[in-house]
C-alpha cells in the first residue's frame, strides 16, 4: 500500500471511530434507559443493569456501523477536498484507484465485522437479555414486597404492600385482580407472606370482595388465603426465543419442532436471507460516500454538502433493505429483492466511479426553499411595519 493510501486510510478510519463511538453511546443510553425500571422494579442490581445495558450493544452495532462509516468516509474525503490534498493527487497523476482502495479496504473490513456481530455476538446478547427479563418478570417476591406502591404485576393484577418487616412478613396487602371478565376481585389483608415453595401469596385476616357485572358485591372474610401465583411466575419465567435470537446454524436447519417455527416459519427464512445481505451495507455505503465525495471540486461549486447527500442517500437505501425484509415474512417475492437492494445499489455506485461521476442532491431544490423562506420572512417583515391605526383619511 502506497504511503497516500496509509494516510487516507488512517484519516478514514480515525473519522470512522470518531463518529461510531458518539452514535453508539447515544443509542446504547436511550435503549439501556428503557430497562431501568424492568431493573429496578424487580429488585435487581446496579451489576445487573449494567449488565443488561452491556448486552444491548451488539444489536445496535450492526444499525449503526454502516451510517458512521459513510458520515467518516464522506467528511474525510470532504475536508480533504477542503484542503486542496485531492486537486493535488489529481495534478500529481495520481488515478482516482488512490482513493478507492483505502476506504474500500475500511469499508470491506467494517462488512466482515458486521457479520461477525449480527450472526454470532448479537444472538448470544439477544438471548441473555431475554432470559434475564424473564428472570426478573418471574421474581414475584422481589416485586410485591415493594413499600407503598402500587404496581401493576400482570394484565390486570395489581398489588399494594404498606410495610414489609423481618422475616418477610407483609403489613397491609391490596391486590386487585381483574384478569377474570365475569368478575373482579379485591383482596384486602391485615399481613401475610410470599410462600417461596408453593408460589402462593398467603393473606391472614382479611376479606375478599367480588363485583359481578351487574354490579352486585360480595364480601367475604378469611382468616387465611392462599393466593396462587404458580401459573403467574412460570409464564413471565419463560422467555421466547424468536427468528432475530437464533445464531446462523440455527437458521439453516432450523428444529421443525421449535413453537416459534411452528408459528411463523417465514420469520425464520426471512431472518436467514437477512443475515445474507445486510452485512454488505457496510461495503456498500463506502462506495456511496466514494461516489458522492471522492472528486476533486472547487471552493465556489454550489452544490449541498457531500456528507449530506451521502447520508440521505444510504438512509433510503437502508429504508428499502428494511421495507424488503420485513416484507418478506410475508411473501417470498420480496427474497429476491433484499438481494437485488445492495447490489444494484453496489453496481450503480461502480459505474459512477468507472464513469468518474458524482452523485449530488440537485441545488435548485434548496435554492426554491431559501426563496421561499425569504418571501415569508419579507411578506412579515413589510406587515410588521404597516401602521396598524391613526392614518390620514
Amino acid at each position: 500500500m502506497k504511503l497516500i493510501e496509509r494516510y487516507i486510510l488512517r484519516r478514514a478510519s480515525l473519522m470512522f471511530v470518531a463518529t461510531l463511538v458518539p452514535l453508539l453511546g447515544i443509542v446504547w443510553v436511550t435503549q439501556a434507559l428503557a430497562s431501568v425500571n424492568l431493573v429496578t422494579d424487580s429488585g435487581q442490581s446496579i451489576f445487573a443493569f449494567l449488565k443488561l445495558a452491556t448486552l444491548i450493544i451488539p444489536s445496535v452495532i450492526p444499525i449503526i456501523l454502516p451510517f458512521a462509516l459513510v458520515i467518516g468516509v464522506s467528511q474525510t474525503l470532504t475536508v480533504m477536498n477542503s484542503d486542496s490534498e485531492l486537486t493535488v493527487l489529481n495534478s500529481a497523476g495520481a488515478s482516482r484507484v488512490t482513493i478507492i482502495r483505502p476506504v474500500m479496504i475500511l469499508a470491506i473490513a467494517m462488512s466482515f465485522v458486521s457479520f461477525a456481530v449480527d450472526n454470532f455476538a448479537e444472538p448470544y446478547s439477544r438471548v441473555a437479555v431475554r432470559k434475564m427479563i424473564a428472570t426478573a418478570h418471574a421474581d414475584m417476591l422481589s416485586a410485591v414486597v415493594q413499600e407503598n406502591t402500587f404496581r401493576k404485576v400482570a394484565d390486570g393484577l395489581y398489588v399494594q404492600v404498606a410495610e414489609r418487616r423481618n422475616g418477610g412478613v407483609l403489613r397491609g396487602l391490596f391486590v386487585a385482580d381483574t384478569r377474570d371478565p365475569r368478575f373482579e376481585l379485591v383482596y384486602y389483608a391485615r399481613e401475610g407472606a410470599v410462600d417461596e415453595n408453593s408460589s402462593a401469596l398467603v393473606m391472614k385476616d382479611g376479606e375478599v370482595h367480588r363485583k359481578l357485572p351487574d354490579g352486585d358485591v360480595s364480601i367475604i372474610k378469611f382468616d387465611s388465603y392462599a393466593f396462587d401465583l404458580t401459573d403467574l411466575t412460570q409464564s413471565l419465567g419463560k422467555s421466547n426465543i424468536r427468528a432475530k435470537d437464533r445464531d446462523l446454524f440455527y437458521l439453516l436447519n432450523p428444529d421443525p419442532k421449535d413453537p416459534q417455527f411452528e408459528k411463523n416459519p417465514g420469520a425464520f427464512t426471512a431472518e436467514l436471507h437477512r443475515r445474507f445481505t445486510e452485512w454488505l451495507l457496510p461495503a456498500v455505503f463506502g462506495l456511496i460516500a466514494l461516489v458522492v465525495s471522492a472528486d476533486a471540486r472547487s471552493h465556489r461549486e454550489a452544490r449541498v454538502h457531500p456528507m449530506l447527500t451521502a447520508l440521505l442517500t444510504a438512509l433510503f437505501v437502508r429504508w428499502l433493505s428494511f421495507y424488503a425484509s420485513n416484507n418478506a415474512e410475508e411473501s417470498v417475492y420480496f427474497i429476491p429483492i433484499m438481494y437485488l437492494i445492495p447490489i444494484v445499489t453496489a453496481a450503480l455506485a461502480i459505474r459512477f466511479l468507472g464513469r468518474n461521476k458524482s452523485l449530488d442532491i440537485p441545488m435548485t431544490f434548496g435554492e426554491r426553499l431559501t426563496d421561499l423562506r425569504d418571501r415569508v420572512l419579507a411578506r412579515f417583515t413589510r406587515a410588521g411595519s404597516t401602521p396598524t391605526g391613526g392614518g390620514q383619511p
